[in-house]
């Protein structure tokens, strides 16, 4: 089963700020028109377990949105960076991403922070709907569904109060972050909500990956379902970066010490046994591999296509080339690293093809990789002092994709130089990933300028008001708390 579509019985699932049909058994108009057995309404959507199991399915479809982890996640956020250049000036492709001119009426601005709430919600609803209903599906299931929305409600908060407020790291998480919404909701009379701070939602973040990972299974009956579906080292895993990105590094290294080994070659060694696997082959035919710890699929009949897509956008559509004055011009990647393949030449220009199939577009996109804890765990690890160990993961990435390559002494030996290249290699290993946005913010850098195709972006520093993105017109308009 494809874990990211409603089940086969085609339920229909719509509780998003919707009202929920309540009909009176005794009412005439009722008999008349009887809800058909596929339908899920308020009063029956936690009916049975198969109609349960399609609402856990809703809010990973709801997170595979072409607004969120189905595609222009990964876009908006690589194109702010400084590691592709624009061809196209399209608004609808995130040139306004692009050259730093995003507003509150942008259309991802507004699609983005929608998709990150339905998904939000729709965990909401299955949360307090097992509550209520119990002995529909045993305890032991029940319990997994919470922590699977769990999960993914932590996950989405994430990817919003990274995007739409100021870094952690500014004040300690003094600033005003998001609308904390943590009850279900089926009508829009609640939608006035002020902003928590981002320091209580990050706290709610690592409250909901704490207790997910409690329930959450070590495995799950497929290397499709540990891809696709939420396990315990999902939650430990996102619990990495979650850390890293609040600077609390010591919380880092305990997170991936259970999921990392002493001693390389590192892996996990319980649950599912992540390990680095051939870096060419989990982008091309291995997407269900041990080092892919929780990825979005793509199937014939369930797709994201279009402007929408990622690999549209950054290889198909050829809409943005590698940047030769980013990472891809850096001279210690070299020329026999396997992440080198990802890329083809057309007009004299660099274009990434990590994603390569063609329309439509089948390539599962990646949220987290074991590579990326191994880099958190390094980067932690060295800002804490312990270089001997951050020197290990990090030359464990780069020699799995340039197994001869050896890191110049000045580039590892001080604890400054070897943070330095650990985040080189993040930009490396991580390229079109959606990582790139975020890593400058949380460290607090510049947005670098770029230019190329008679194009120009300027740079954009942490003091400006485009550091980070706008909260969008749509809230601000319904949601009359949000700006106090």
């Amino acid at each position: 089963m494809n874990i990211l579509k409603i089940n086969s019985r085609n339920i229909r699932v719509s509780l998003l700020f919707t009202t929920v049909l309540t009909l009176n058994s005794c009412d005439p108009k009722a008999l008349l028109n009887p809800i058909p057995e596929t339908a899920i309404t308020g009063e029956n959507a936690f009916e049975t377990p198969e109609r349960i199991l399609g609402l856990v399915n809703g809010i990973y479809k709801s997170a595979k949105s072409g607004n969120f982890y189905g595609g222009n996640y990964f876009t908006y956020s690589e194109a702010r960076g400084e590691e592709f250049i624009n061809r196209t000036s399209n608004t609808f492709t995130a040139f306004e991403a692009w050259n730093q001119t995003l507003n509150a009426s942008s259309n991802f601005i507004a699609g983005f922070w929608a998709s990150g709430y339905e998904t939000i919600n729709n965990a909401n609803i299955l949360i307090q709907g097992v509550a209520d209903h119990p002995g529909v599906v045993s305890d032991v299931v029940g319990k997994q569904y919470i922590a699977e929305a769990r999960f993914l409600r932590a996950l989405s908060y994430y990817s919003l109060v990274t995007a739409y407020a100021r870094p952690f790291n500014e004040d300690q998480g003094a600033s005003k972050g998001l609308p904390l919404r943590l009850q279900a909701e089926t009508t829009t009379a609640n939608n006035d909500l002020a902003r928590s701070t981002v320091a209580e939602v990050y706290a709610q973040i690592i409250k909901d990956l704490d207790e997910a990972e409690a329930d959450l299974p070590l495995t799950h009956s497929s290397a499709l379902l540990n891809t696709t579906r939420a396990h315990r080292n999902s939650a430990i895993a996102l619990k990495t970066r979650v850390y890293l990105n609040s600077g609390k590094y010591d919380k880092v290294i305990d997170e991936a010490k259970k999921i990392v080994s002493a001693q390389p070659p590192f892996s996990a060694e319980t649950g599912v046994k992540h390990k680095l696997e051939n870096i060419v082959e989990i982008f091309t035919t291995n997407y269900t591999s041990s080092e892919s710890i929780l990825s979005v699929p793509m199937t014939e009949l369930d797709n994201v296509t279009g402007q929408t897509s990622f690999p549209y956008v950054f290889n198909a559509n050829s809409e943005y080339n590698l940047n030769p004055a980013g990472i891809w011009g850096d001279t210690e990647w070299r020329a026999t690293d396997l992440r080198r393949t990802f890329s083809r030449t057309a007009s004299g220009v660099q274009f990434l093809t990590k994603y390569s199939k063609p329309s439509p577009f089948l390539d599962y996109l990646p949220i987290i990789r074991y590579s990326e804890v191994l880099l958190n765990y390094a980067e932690a690890a060295a800002r804490k002092g312990d270089l001997a160990t951050a020197k290990k993961l990090l030359i464990a990435v780069r020699n799995r994709s340039d197994a001869s390559y050896i890191f110049p002494n000045a580039a590892v030996a001080t604890q400054p130089n070897l943070i330095k290249t650990i985040l080189t290699e993040r930009r490396i290993e991580l390229l079109g990933e959606g990582f790139r946005s975020n890593d400058i913010v949380r460290n607090l850098e510049a947005f670098p300028a770029k230019s190329g195709n008679g194009l120009v972006a300027p740079a954009v520093g942490p003091a400006q008001a485009n550091y980070v993105f706008p909260l969008p017109n749509t809230e601000i308009i319904t949601n009359k708390l949000l700006l106090e």
